[in-house]
């Protein structure tokens, strides 16, 4: 199960560098590899993130804490919220089928929202009124919260 999850992570990881790389170079954006990155990320988190982290963390193998099954309620709204942001990316590589446009770039003063206390979005149409990009960094303030609650250095 720890290898399983562990392949999950790494594989979220990878994806979250391709969509990363695509808003530092939008030149290189391509829907395609987006949507699949989007996807990736949706397929691994939500339901099957939280069915990862089910049982205790005492696997010797693993880096999660005990805390999760303490504090189930949020590991579960974060696994749920991180699923909720790839599915806006998604979305988003629908929308825009050739280049990368501006309404899926986050504007100069553009309030962030968020915090290293964790975010997130009240419902799917607040989701989908942001730019992308702002829901890629909601995305990434998502993965910090719960590395940095749950997982061991």
């Amino acid at each position: 199960m720890v290898a399983l999850r562990q392949s999950d992570m790494k594989a979220i990881a990878a994806a979250t560098k391709t969509i990363a790389g695509m808003f530092k170079e939008p030149a290189t954006y391509s829907p395609a590899e987006f949507k699949w990155a989007a996807d990736t990320i949706r397929d691994k988190s939500g339901e099957v993130l939280i069915a990862h982290f089910a049982a205790a963390a005492s696997d010797p193998m693993s880096k999660a804490k005990p805390n999760i099954v303490e504090e189930r309620e949020r590991f579960d709204r974060l696994a749920n919220d991180l699923r909720a942001y790839a599915t806006a990316l998604d979305a988003a590589a629908h929308k825009n089928p050739a280049v990368m446009t501006e309404s899926m770039r986050m504007k100069p003063g553009e309030p962030m929202g968020g915090g290293p206390l964790g975010t997130h979005v009240k419902n799917e149409a607040q989701l989908s009124s942001i730019p992308a990009e702002h829901a890629f960094h909601l995305m990434l303030q998502t993965c910090a919260t719960c590395h940095s609650r749950f997982r061991m250095d």
